[in-house]
């Protein structure tokens, strides 16, 4: 016998009932969210050809895939992300369905480096997609899928950023920046290093109306009249195009009643390669991580062989059980099985019971007892049930609902 045989490997975990529950009750509450919204569930496999996510995405790191082997020597991986797959499947079994295709998956997703600070290296996952696309109802459609999501599962307590990088990247046409400090730039902003931002800005030669946005970028906006502000400090059309569809956004998000939990943050500059449009982020108390993240990714599906704009989130499942707990919420109700003893002779009668209560919509499992005293003492929670020595069920503990 091995010397790890009782433990699991770094990075995954068992779930007991009550959490199995849990998960079971949030993965459906999403799934309902989804269904209501007109978005289509599909399920990838848990291992895909290394290929589907080096083709698809530059988001996806290589040393964070579980990589192995076929028979043929062939590179697998596990499962990294929903959205990859659901790509493939767009271009591929759903090529000719008609557009604008909605797609939602439900699973579990593997990341060899994502351990610590409440990550696992399998955790839950559950999004949605929306391809065929590029007009500003679709991201608003989606933003809101998001919120109305965490709202269901029980977050109260949530805060959406949303940004644009086309911003950004009109921001480097306009200014005439390229290799090393069109990569250091982003992230001086993202740190908020406004004094080494101001010694960037001196060394290139920019104006000071360069200055100024990128203290307001790196400050975050908040509101509109600093979004106006902005567009009064650009020049570039794609710069100019990218705030003009923002206010589109956030002027559907209005009119849908979500506009409350949206801050816009211009700063927000990751994956630059691979988002192409607005991007959001949603937080919540007791969580180190996004609860939620997404945006515009118009290149992904055309790398699988059909050009289609599209838009879609992702929101961890285990994240949000852990979120739930550390703020003291639980997710429903969780019912303990009726535990059934019967004493001697009494087995028929047992069965009876126990499919009488099944039809009443109980969990009941059925085991032989000694005495009331000692089925008892086995069963020191939930709902106990015993067919004496008459043949008549006693109560002996009532079916009472754990929150």
């Amino acid at each position: 016998m091995g010397q790890w045989q009782f433990h699991t490997p770094v990075g995954v975990a068992d779930l007991l009932p009550r959490e199995c529950a849990a998960k079971r009750q949030v993965e459906q509450r999403l799934r309902d969210v989804f269904c209501r919204r007109g978005y289509q569930e599909i399920e990838t496999p848990g291992i895909e050809f290394y290929d589907v996510y080096a083709a698809g995405s530059d988001t996806v790191p290589q040393e964070g895939l579980f990589k192995f082997f076929d028979e043929q020597g062939r590179i697998l991986c596990l499962r990294y992300d929903g959205t990859v797959p659901a790509a493939r499947v767009a271009a591929t079994l759903c090529r000719d369905n008609p557009v604008p295709l909605r797609l939602a998956y439900i699973g579990n997703m593997y990341r060899y480096n994502e351990y610590g600070g409440g990550k696992q290296r399998e955790f839950g996952q559950a999004g949605i997609e929306l391809m065929g696309s590029d007009a500003p109802e679709a991201d608003a459609e989606v933003i809101a899928t998001a919120i109305e999501a965490a709202l269901a599962v029980g977050i109260e307590d949530l805060q959406v950023s949303v940004g644009q990088v086309g911003f950004f990247h009109g921001l480097l046409a306009e200014w005439q920046i390229d290799g090393a400090d069109a990569a250091l730039l982003p992230q001086l902003i993202d740190s908020k290093q406004q004094v080494a931002l101001d010694e960037l800005a001196e060394r290139l030669g920019l104006p000071d109306r360069a200055r100024s946005v990128m203290r307001l970028m790196s400050q975050g906006l908040g509101s509109e009249t600093e979004l106006n502000e902005l567009a009064t400090l650009v020049r570039h059309p794609l710069a100019l195009a990218a705030l003009e569809n923002l206010r589109a956004v956030l002027s559907i998000l209005d009119d849908v009643q979500v506009r409350p939990y949206i801050s816009v943050d211009l700063g927000m500059l990751q994956s630059l390669n691979y988002y192409t449009g607005v991007i959001f982020k949603g937080f919540t108390y007791g969580l180190g991580f996004p609860l939620f993240s997404g945006g515009r990714y118009d290149g992904l599906v055309r790398s699988f062989g059909r050009d289609l704009a599209a838009t879609g989130f992702s929101m961890g499942t285990s994240l949000t059980l852990a979120a739930l707990q550390r703020q003291g919420k639980t997710i429903g109700a969780w019912s303990r099985p009726v535990r059934l003893g019967y004493l001697p002779g009494q087995h028929k009668k047992a069965l009876r019971t126990a499919d009488s209560l099944r039809r009443d919509g109980l969990a009941v499992s059925c085991d032989p007892v000694e005495s009331a005293a000692a089925w008892l003492a086995h069963n020191p929670d939930g709902p106990v049930l015993l067919v004496d020595a008459r043949g008549e069920p006693v109560w002996l503990r009532e079916v009472t609902t754990d929150a």
